[in-house]
């Protein structure tokens, strides 16, 4: 009766919004595939279901900074937008010697929020700013930030090409650009379940799927924005829950429900429970537990400066790897 009970509570929060599958492509900057307005609202109400110290926030904005203690040039002015956008706040600590911190959501609700915690845990020697504006039509002036930051927000962008042109433009020659987006395979389980539920209890799959870019599209992504010296990488976390209701709570508060503009409104009770019980077989370990994975690709790329460097033509060498493998001595066939 509890699983049942818990399903239907599930069905009742929206289940529906939690699936997710990632596509080949990346959409045309005409085509819109998510209602910004309802993603605004999403943060509204996220804003004050936001987890204090959210392990999972908090691993992907460090690992995000970590990225600046690498670099030997100092940032003194940056804009941090959307997602996680308070735990980076709270996390910077001095990293990347950023002395303006313009502090950019499309929510207002989590710009206040944003504001109450400075007053609380004020970064020290950073004037910080607030201000609310969509990432889809960034309000900065070009050539006026030596960092953007963009941990968890841009995936929801109908746009991203666009959006990170747009980022790119507001950097000065030379800026960075560091971004964290979910990937494809977040969610996985859930996907999985709902979409086993779905064939079994309806004979087929509603379209409630929030696209979501491949690891292999990153790179393509940055070229196409434009930025040197691109770079990416990878992460896998997986959260474990004591029940998929948990799991919906948590992406509630993270502000990451579906915002689909096709998606469908109706998720049927017996799906709901199917759902809930799939997950439970399938996934569950030996403690009860379910996990949840999250994949995150993370982005750095700068915008072109004469400083940097740059690729040789092609046929421009003059040495050769048979010479440099005679000189070492390598003839090992390994």
């Amino acid at each position: 009766m509890r699983r049942g009970a818990n399903a239907i509570a599930l069905c009742r929060r929206g289940l529906r919004s939690y699936c997710t599958e990632n596509i080949d492509g990346l959409q045309s900057s005409k085509l819109r595939i998510f209602d910004r307005q309802l993603k605004r609202k999403q943060r509204d109400r996220a804003a004050w279901l936001m987890r204090p110290n959210d392990s999972l926030l908090d691993n992907v904005s460090e690992n995000l900074l970590d990225r600046l203690e690498d670099c030997r040039k100092a940032f003194p002015t940056a804009l941090c937008m959307g997602g996680s956008h308070e735990a980076v706040r709270r996390l910077l600590r001095g990293r990347g010697g950023i002395e303006k911190l313009i502090m950019m959501d499309s929510s207002s609700d989590m710009i206040k929020v944003c504001k109450d915690a400075q007053q609380d845990n004020p970064n020290e020697n950073v004037e910080t700013s607030f201000i609310v504006g969509d990432e889809e039509f960034l309000p900065i002036k070009e050539s006026s930030l030596d960092l953007v930051i963009s941990s968890l927000g841009l995936h929801w962008t109908n746009d991203l090409p666009g959006a990170m042109i747009q980022c790119r433009l507001a950097l000065k020659p030379d800026g960075l650009f560091l971004a964290a987006i979910l990937g494809g395979e977040t969610l996985k389980e859930l996907r999985i379940a709902c979409t086993v539920a779905q064939m079994e209890r309806e004979g087929g799959i509603s379209p409630r799927m929030s696209p979501l870019a491949h690891v292999r599209d990153a790179g393509n992504l940055l070229t196409r924005a434009g930025f040197t010296l691109p770079g990416v990488d990878v992460d896998e976390y997986v959260v474990r829950y004591k029940s998929a209701l948990e799991l919906i709570e948590h992406l509630r508060a993270m502000g990451e429900t579906n915002a689909l503009l096709q998606r469908s409104n109706i998720l049927k009770r017996d799906t709901a429970i199917a759902t809930a019980a799939i997950y439970e077989s399938m996934f569950a370990a030996d403690d009860g537990t379910i996990p949840a994975t999250f994949q995150v690709i993370y982005m750095t790329g700068w915008r072109e400066h004469p400083s940097q460097q740059k690729a040789k033509c092609r046929g421009s060498a003059t040495v050769s790897f048979q010479d440099i493998q005679k000189q070492f001595g390598g003839n090992s066939n390994t």
